[in-house]
């Protein structure tokens, strides 16, 4: 059953359309149980009725037509208990309801399974038989492993089931779940970025001029034959007939008359080039790879080579210059850092990456410089959207793919609350974070990137919470020299001068991979990452540590901060390489203080050693990103489970009080530098706890700034004293959300948009 069950999910996951899936599941499903039918239904947009939209063994006319409410039939009654029905005589059960139409009347057996997907019942699955009797143990445990492995193939199949290029049906929307990369709200046209020949990532795009694409896609097809030809001939001498016969059936692809024809049949249908030739060699190479014979399965890699061959030739031919709409939202399978370079700044509204994290570099980069983004979109149909209205909803990390009308509508407001929410806050730029009953509250920023320094500065920050000094490492193809580190991080300090700037020690690891060092790890978020990299490279912790030291002689405003300290003994020994680094420096004739030194507060044991941590160093500062997966146990840079990620936990907001009483005992400062600081209702339980900094991206800064000066300290106190009492993340959010509206903030709160 096993290997059944894998072949089953490897052609639903071939099929080119969510309908082609749902046939190939009710068809092997019946074969592989033996049954007479099976049958899906599925919930409709609305989520009202669940459609009767495939079958092996009724009536196929009912497809699309028959359905059922939740609760109603038995296939309503799996889907509402969310559990296995499994019937000997299904019309005697009470909930059965027959459909005249449908041709149930001969099946008394009965076994439903819901299909379900991060927590929502998508559908039913069902297998009938005329005998009476009940599936046995084996049966069902198939048919419920069945469902659990079809139902993120059904859910990615149907959101790219949605869109037909050629459809211009608008009710063909759909919204995929990613992850937060930059906050804000984009409306624009989806503008597809492929990587260099890669089969997988053509996008699909209609031409007019069928005539110069049959010239492209011939002519790409004959240098190829040429290469080919032109390496055997290179290698003659050198290869047995054996091995000369493998060019020859490279050779016999290319003249597949077949293969040639179903392209050429394609761009005369309409398609360019690339996109024909993508869907036709992706269909061989399934075709070969479903073989159960080794070597046919083998042919799979040759037709594979063939055609990347062939893209890049057809890509080498395509290197128009490209016009791009005036709201570009760029759209890829792995955006790059370069890749924001190819569209016009004015011009680029928006970004959506298939795969990358919220702390990727194009993340980084798009915080930065303003750019709203959704980040692991991992259900993305992203090659057909080329051309298509989509929606960035930053805020939430969720993409909106050809919004309905009164959706589009919701998100015009938002944006435009945006623009004059931005407008009306500028005034505010030279005036202090102080609150209504005189509390004062420094607002610095998180920075990585010389582009960091002038929207900072623009927004009124009063230092640096966090300077990653990981990034510039991560531009380069090689580990950046002592010298080239002090240039980098004296331009940061002068930029910033006499305002404080903390720089974090390089903090690679976990979603962070440099491509000259790689890390590869089962569970890299709790593996080698942080100061345990550089505790076990001291040369590399050492000639960072004297370039700060360096760019810091003669400005003083320098503070160094240690990531991801988890005892107290990694700490002695980092502290014990500054000074020895500070020493170093001294004998080299170059007068500079030894600087201000703090540690983050990530891990869980720091938070219960924090006081033991704060008798060592200068101040604490939580990174509550980390932090707060780590206590949750939430990778928030997983779709799957970033719902689960509460950075209002109570746990959460227990810890955060935790280590700021300690250090609060030890009379050292507290700062926090992570999302939390940048939002308005974060901000206000923070300040209220006693943090002495807050630090955040730039963007945020003017609405933090605008919140607390719209408050008292005392408000905010009794507020944290509430909500310190409530036990579920929910409540506490709804108690802010009531908070920031009864003071006139309703423009803070951004709520999913469904």
């Amino acid at each position: 059953m096993l290997e059944t069950l894998r072949h089953i999910v490897q052609e639903v996951n071939a099929a080119g359309s969510l309908d082609e899936a749902l046939r190939i599941i009710v068809r092997r499903v019946r074969d592989a149980m033996g049954t007479q039918v099976c049958s899906v239904y599925l919930r409709d947009r609305g989520g009202e009725r669940f459609i009767f939209r495939a079958t092996e063994g009724l009536n196929q006319d009912q497809v699309g037509v028959a359905s059922l409410g939740p609760g109603e039939g038995l296939v309503g009654t799996v889907a509402e208990r969310e559990e296995p029905l499994n019937l000997d005589n299904a019309p005697a059960h009470p909930n059965f309801r027959f459909f005249p139409d449908i041709g149930e009347e001969p099946f008394h057996a009965f076994l439903g399974v819901p299909i379900i997907h991060q927590r929502k019942v998508l559908g039913v699955l069902v297998v009938q038989q005329a005998d009476r009797r009940r599936f046995d143990e084996g049966e069902e445990a198939f048919l419920v492993t069945m469902s659990a492995q079809l139902a993120a193939v059904i859910a990615h199949a149907r959101v790219t089931g949605s869109f037909d290029p050629d459809s211009k049906d608008d009710s063909a929307a759909a919204r995929v779940s990613g992850v937060p990369g930059a906050p804000g709200i984009a409306i624009g046209t989806a503008v597809v970025v492929s990587p260099v020949a890669d089969l997988y990532a053509v996008p699909r795009k209609t031409i007019t001029d069928r005539r110069a694409e049959l010239h492209a896609f011939r002519t790409a097809l004959r240098r190829v034959r040429e290469d080919i030809q032109q390496v055997a001939d290179n290698l003659g001498g050198q290869l047995s007939p054996e091995d000369h016969a493998l060019f020859d059936v490279y050779l016999g692809i290319l003249d597949d008359s077949k293969l040639g024809r179903e392209v050429v049949t394609l761009i005369k249908e309409g398609q360019w080039a690339q996109g024909a030739l993508s869907q036709v060699m992706i269909e061989h190479i399934r075709h070969f790879e479903r073989m159960e014979h080794s070597y046919l399965k083998e042919r799979a890699v040759d037709v594979k080579d063939l055609g990347t061959r062939m893209l890049a030739h057809l890509q080498a031919e395509d290197k128009q210059v490209k016009t791009y709409p005036a709201q570009a939202v760029l759209v890829g399978e792995e955006l790059t850092a370069s890749s924001l370079g190819e569209i016009p700044r004015e011009q680029l509204a928006g970004l959506i990456s298939v795969r990358g994290s919220g702390n990727s570099h194009v993340a980084i980069l798009a915080r930065a410089m303003g750019i709203p983004t959704v980040m692991g979109a991992v259900d993305l149909p992203y090659t057909r959207l080329e051309g298509r209205q989509v929606v960035v909803d930053g805020y939430n990390g969720a993409v909106h793919l050809n919004p309905r009308p009164e959706v589009l509508q919701r998100f015009e407001a938002v944006l435009d609350s945006d623009r004059e929410l931005s407008r009306d806050l500028e005034s505010l730029r030279d005036l202090p974070c102080e609150t209504l009953d005189g509390h004062r509250l420094p607002l610095f920023v998180n920075t990585g990137l010389t582009a960091d320094v002038v929207r900072s500065l623009e927004q009124g920050a009063e230092g640096v919470g966090l300077y990653r000094t990981e990034v510039p490492f991560l531009l380069r193809d090689r580990f950046p020299s002592e010298e080239e580190q002090r240039q980098i991080y004296r331009s940061q300090l002068e930029a910033f001068a006499p305002r404080p700037v903390i720089m974090r020690t390089l903090d690679i690891g976990g979603d962070k991979a440099l491509p000259y060092f790689p890390i590869e790890e089962d569970n890299p978020f709790l593996g080698w990452r942080g100061i345990r990299v550089t505790l076990d490279h001291p040369e590399i912790f050492l000639s960072q540590v004297r370039a700060m030291l360096k760019a810091n002689a003669g400005l003083n405003n320098l503070s160094i901060m240690l990531p991801m300290i988890c005892n107290v003994a990694e700490l002695d020994e980092a502290l014990q390489l500054i000074q020895r680094s500070h020493q170093e420096i001294l004998q080299e004739g170059i007068e500079t203080e030894l600087p201000l030194i703090g540690v983050m507060v990530e891990v869980p044991s720091a938070v219960y050693q924090a006081r033991e941590l704060a008798r060592r160093v200068d101040f604490l500062s939580v990174g509550s990103n980390d932090l707060t997966q780590y206590l949750l146990a939430v990778d928030r840079n997983n779709a799957r489970v970033a719902d689960l990620y509460h950075a209002m936990h109570p746990a959460v907001l227990h810890a955060l009080v935790a280590v700021a009483d300690a250090a609060m005992r030890e009379g050292k400062r507290v700062s926090i530098c992570g999302e939390l600081a940048g939002d308005p209702a974060g901000a206000v339980l923070l300040m209220a706890m006693g943090y002495e900094v807050l630090s955040m991206n730039a963007t945020s800064l003017p609405r933090v700034k605008n919140a607390l000066r719209n408050i008292t300290l005392a408000e905010a106190r009794a507020l944290l004293a509430e909500v310190l009492q409530m036990e579920r993340a929910e409540t506490i959010q709804e108690r802010m959300v009531t908070f920031l509206s009864d003071h006139g903030m309703q423009r803070y709160i951004h709520k999913p948009v469904d």
